[in-house]
């Protein structure tokens, strides 16, 4: 099947009418939607600067116009009463503070979060549903439509452990009793607005002999119900059976409350709720989602038999099926050497001959493997650990304690970053299985390993680790089983963020684009299922950017119905703020993955195509390193020409900024800082910097490759999307006042040093840009994108004089480190001259990072 150029996110209706009209037969499209598994995972990571105070302003000034729009017809009183509501909302906004107003608690970004949830994503969900119904019905008739949940949810928000010690095995048990509380409180309204709206009678309705025999044990269940209700709706089946639901919710909302004050730690049986009636072992609120989903379809199925339908219990079924009562499932995240450290000190305190840290991974492997045979516990217990290790192992007895109260919806993830290699996999499966979450004897396993690969030599080696697990009878016999044809599920996730860091943008994208179908190639070989998770960051330099063009991007073949991606920070605003944003967020990312997944092409294979990436990414890898890893003296550079500091002062996340406290390197500087600085300073450095070095020598090795990199930007969606997220970035490049915060900010004693590396970057941003436009053959920046093009020109000249002002406060702040404070003359030359605080010239600084974020549209 030929590759169209489709690049304009599509609609559903648009899509099924370019499918049919490309003849894919409706058998294979039905296939792909029965298997359809979309995961958008929202994170806690601190790129949004913007106060949710702010934001909730914002949405309410949106809503303010949307009914000045619908007012059009109303009288002239209404509609002035509207617009003078918006002027007093603008007026109290614009006096609001910007900044944060403190540090957040991992909690309160768990509030943050699940915002998008309660005001947004709860109702958007059944609509999404509704839109892609309607759609096949005019295109393919008889295609099934998808399952409920072929799009669902997942979080880190309360569950990335990974360099952030606020987020203890405590905070995550409240985070999954926080969002179960969220869901069971929305239908505990819904179901109570059902009981309102079926007020079918047994005088003028049939009732299927399944409800009726259902009101018969629940009247013996709950006697107490049925004495308040029966007399009210002796002749109205659906209220009454609706009064026992809401009892049954309400007692498992109250179940959770005492689980939440419990803690993870303390068993709360259930006579200590009251929640089991006498003489019964049977508890009285729901188990499982299970068996509140049954009680409606029952309902359901009733009206059916008699001729009814009733919209509000499909839509609650539909939320029922893609929220549970888990409302997002959690990812566990932690870094690779957690588990290694902790299995060293346990060998150690086991006395083996050679401990666990001085094994070599040929030793290690053939260690992990004997340990995950045998019945015998390993973690003896009542001993005393180290902090460090003990709450690495209380994690995993946390996430059992988790799966038991709440089922294995709630978190059965556990992602492993900076993995690299077998051994890395194994550490947390044994950990897993000392805390009954995994049995390889039996071969089940309630915990789904993840590994991370997120430098450039991870992502290289990622297919022979990958490969020798699968090799492993013991490791696929854990993985669980998906799709018709029951084949084990392997996920994986690609870093977008360190690979770029530690590469350059052209190398990190290479690498993972390789990557994905080195690993697709390896699954197919071991007929086994292959999730890809994608942590992509809102800027180009953490893998952002449009979520369509990213995804057709993706290398043809690899999707196969299948992915999950992050959405991080600022994201979260930009795509879930307003129903009608969220809708067309979810909408175009499900049919980028139906257009991907089913119009194929082999323009990835293409031999040639792919020698000239490996050298490019070569080439650009080699002078990104140079410059960021090599020059001795750029990281004074990046310290003292960007507010990184002052960054780290934002009161926007519960996490360090650096993995080491008080460590100054480059590695110890985590990927989101380090974009923020140079977008701050408007280098935008990480975005682009290496990409015009390896055009230029392909170029002129050879003109007549100019012509080869013009078709490949035409005809290949992965270069295009390199080129186009290239263009996107160089627009928001301002290399004159880059230089003024060079200039400015710069110490004197670094002078020759810094003008030496502004002159590399400065060079190589004319090579790129030169290039870029030879390549797309237009004049200008965004030429082909003209709305584009002016929005960021208009935002570019807005934070101009913000830059400015950002360099005057950052000198003198800084310069208050190294002598008395500044005194200011205000007004007449006869006024009393002032003197500035610290704190004073913070916040101002602070509040231009703000407005320089806010107009490039970036954080990091």
């Amino acid at each position: 099947m030929c590759i169209c150029d489709w690049t304009a996110p599509a609609t559903f209706r648009e899509l099924f009418e370019r499918l049919r009209r490309l003849n894919v037969p409706p058998a294979q499209l039905e296939t792909l939607l029965q298997e359809m598994d979309i995961r958008l995972v929202f994170t806690a990571h601190p790129t949004e600067i913007v106060r949710h105070t702010v934001r909730h302003k914002q949405r309410r000034v949106a809503s303010l116009l949307q009914q000045l729009q619908i007012a059009l017809e109303n009288s002239a009183s209404e509609k002035e009463s509207l617009r003078l509501h918006l002027i007093e909302e603008i007026r109290l906004w614009w006096r609001t503070d910007e900044l944060h107003q403190f540090k957040p608690t991992v909690l309160d970004e768990v509030d943050y979060a699940l915002h998008y949830f309660q005001q947004v994503l709860f109702d958007a969900m059944p609509q999404l549903r509704r839109r892609i119904s309607s759609a096949l019905a005019g295109s393919y008739p008889d295609v099934q439509i998808p399952q409920e949940a072929f799009c669902t949810f997942g979080s880190w928000v309360g569950s990335d452990r990974d360099g952030n010690p606020s987020v203890t095995p405590e905070i995550t048990w409240r985070t999954a009793c926080y969002q179960r509380q969220l869901m069971l409180e929305r239908y505990l309204d819904a179901v109570q607005e059902l009981r309102d709206q079926l007020s079918i009678s047994m005088q003028w309705s049939q009732v299927s002999a399944p409800l009726l025999e259902a009101l018969e044990m629940d009247r013996l269940r709950f006697p107490v119900v049925y004495e308040e209700r029966a007399a009210r709706y002796r002749l109205e089946p659906y209220r009454l059976k609706l009064s026992y639901t809401l009892e049954r919710l309400r007692l498992t909302h109250q179940r959770n409350q005492q689980l939440a004050a419990a803690g993870w730690k303390t068993t709360v049986e259930e006579n200590e709720l009251s929640l089991a009636p006498a003489n019964s072992n049977e508890a009285l609120h729901y188990g499982s989602v299970e068996e509140f989903r049954a009680e409606l379809e029952l309902i359901r199925s009733s009206l059916v038999n008699t001729g009814l339908c009733c919209e509000p219990l499909d839509t609650l079924l539909t939320q029922v099926h893609i929220f549970g009562f888990s409302l997002a499932s959690l990812d566990i995240r932690q870094e690779s050497t957690r588990h290694s450290d902790a299995l060293d000190e346990l060998t150690r305190y086991l006395d083996l001959p050679v401990p666990y840290g001085e094994m070599e991974e040929t030793m290690r492997v053939k260690w992990l493997m004997e340990e995950l045979q045998t019945r015998r516990p390993l973690i003896p217990s009542a001993v005393e650990w180290s902090k460090s290790t003990d709450e690495t192992i209380s994690v995993f007895r946390m996430l059992q304690r988790l799966q038991v109260e709440f089922g294995s919806r709630i978190c059965r993830t556990y992602v492993i970053s900076m993995s690299h290699t077998v051994s890395d996999l194994l550490e947390v499966l044994l950990l897993a299985k000392e805390a009954g979450l995994v049995d390889p004897a039996d071969g089940t396993a309630d915990l789904l390993v993840v590994p991370l690969f997120e430098t450039v030599e991870d992502l290289q080696r990622a297919p022979a680790v990958m490969e020798q697990l699968f090799q492993s009878t013991i490791y696929r016999d854990l993985l669980p089983s998906v799709g018709e044809q029951t084949q084990p599920l392997q996920e994986l996730m690609l870093g977008y963020s360190d690979s770029n860091k530690d590469s350059g943008f052209l190398s990190s994208n290479w690498e993972i684009h390789q990557a994905q179908i080195a690993l697709q190639d390896l699954a197919s070989r071991h007929s086994i299922a292959l999730r890809l998770f994608h942590g992509r960051g809102g800027s180009v330099g953490r893998g952002g950017g449009p979520a369509y063009q990213a995804i057709l991007a993706q290398p043809s073949g690899t999707l196969q119905g299948r992915i999950k991606i992050t959405e991080q920070g600022e994201v979260l605003a930009s795509k879930y703020s307003l129903p009608e944003l969220a809708l067309y967020n979810l909408e175009t990312v499900t049919t980028a993955v139906l257009q991907n997944s089913l119009v194929t092409n082999q323009l990835d294979a293409t031999s040639s195509w792919n020698q000239l990436m490996t050298r490019l990414a070569a080439r650009s890898r080699t002078h990104y390193r140079a410059l960021v890893h090599d020059n001795p003296d750029l990281v004074a550079f990046f310290q003292e020409i960007t507010p990184i500091e002052e960054i780290s002062k934002l009161q926007i996340s519960s996490r360090p900024a650096r993995r080491k406290s008080g460590a100054k390197d480059l590695s110890s500087l985590r990927a989101i800082p380090w974009v923020f600085g140079w977008t701050q300073s408007r280098f935008l450095l990480p975005s682009w910097f290496g990409v015009g070095t390896a055009l230029a020598a392909e170029v002129e090795a050879d003109p007549d490759q100019l012509d080869l990199l013009q078709r490949l930007h035409q005809r290949w969606p992965f270069f295009r999307m390199l080129i186009s997220k290239v263009e996107m970035t160089l627009s928001k490049v301002d290399l004159e006042l880059a230089h003024h915060y060079m200039t400015s900010l710069g110490s004197a004693e670094n002078r020759d040093a810094f003008n030496c590396i502004y002159k590399i970057i400065s060079n190589e941003y004319s090579l790129t840009r030169r290039l870029k436009l030879d390549i797309t053959g237009n004049s200008r920046l965004l030429g082909a994108d003209p709305a584009l093009q002016l929005s960021v020109d208009l935002r570019n000249r807005t934070i101009v004089p913000l830059g400015f002002l950002q360099v005057a406060l950052l000198r003198r702040l800084r310069d208050q480190n190294r002598q008395p404070p500044i005194s200011e003359t205000l007004g007449n030359e006869g006024d009393a001259g002032r003197t500035y605080s610290r704190s004073e010239l913070l916040r101002g600084a602070l509040l231009t990072i703000n407005g320089i974020a806010a107009g490039m549209r970036n954080t990091g």
